[in-house]
């Protein structure tokens, strides 16, 4: 069984801490959030919650995750990391391809780029990009950094990039990174289905068997039903004990994400020593 530990909502000092810990005792991976900045206003709800508020609060650390995650890369030698998500259409695709890239080469492959298109258009709109049409550009976006990743010299025309023939270097490690996509909308479920996985939001169970199916379906579609396709799966409200982690990987999911520390009452604010005691007992009664 693979367990990840997300670091949204953690304070950044204690994440190298966990990451560690989390190494020592059997953890698969850990998994960093993506928000360029919080503004005072949003101009639009939240999504993912039914009363379109956030999920976090005001003050909430949300660091750079490649700069995070080389940094943990370099405390850690066995650990995988993923981004769950990174919002890849508010970004440079040259400036993408360079710094994945880095990170891929210096953690020798243990990393894989979650992606996913953002929700608020503000992270967009300060940065020079269009919101609208966010998907069909990360998709144009995809296609260069396959290509860039490769090593060669690549030269390109889309509707949103296009340059002259260029190089980037240093490669990831085998010349390609695991692309994972986010979200649970159809277009979302149908990006995923065409690359190396999908990473769920919080669901009930029987929420996420219904997705899993469908995206099964978009798999077939895409003729992707590759054996080593990603399913990462936030660990579900309604089935959080042992038993119902067992029933989420009988059901497809390859890796589920959990905080550890609340199955034992505590919740993010907890003193570090004290999420670091309950990521061990969690290691010796789930992963060892």
């Amino acid at each position: 069984m693979k367990f990840a530990i997300p670091t949204a909502m953690i304070p950044v000092g204690e994440i190298k801490d966990i990451a560690i810990a989390a190494e020592i005792n059997g953890f698969h991976s850990i998994a960093v959030s993506d928000h360029l900045f919080h503004p005072k206003e949003f101009s639009v709800p939240y999504p993912y919650t039914p009363d379109g508020s956030v999920r976090w609060e005001e003050g909430t650390d949300w660091p750079d995750p490649i700069n995070l995650l080389s940094f943990l890369a370099g405390s850690t030698t066995n650990l995988n990391f993923y981004t769950s998500i990174y919002i890849l259409p508010a970004r440079n695709v040259l400036r993408v391809a360079k710094e994945v890239a880095t990170l891929s080469n210096l953690s020798n492959g243990r990393f894989s780029l979650g992606i996913g298109m953002g929700w608020l258009p503000e992270e967009f709109e300060l940065g020079g990009i269009p919101f609208k049409g966010r998907g069909k550009r990360a998709d144009e976006m995809l296609q260069i950094l396959k290509e860039l990743w490769k090593g060669k010299f690549v030269e390109f025309s889309g509707k949103y990039s296009s340059f002259k023939s260029l190089q980037s270097l240093p490669t990831p490690t085998d010349k390609s990174i695991p692309i994972l996509v986010g979200g649970f909308s159809n277009p979302a479920l149908m990006r995923a289905a065409k690359y190396d996985g999908w990473i769920s939001d919080m669901h009930s169970f029987a929420e996420l068997k219904a997705l899993i199916e469908k995206l099964h379906q978009f798999r077939i579609e895409a003729n992707n039903l590759n054996k080593d396709y990603e399913i990462i799966a936030f660990s579900c409200w309604d089935a959080f004990h042992k038993e119902g982690f067992l029933d989420m990987f009988s059901i497809g999911v390859t890796t589920i994400a959990t905080y550890p520390w609340f199955l034992y009452g505590l919740d993010n604010n907890a003193p570090l020593k004290d999420k670091i005691s309950s990521l061990e007992k969690f290691g010796n009664e789930f992963i060892k």
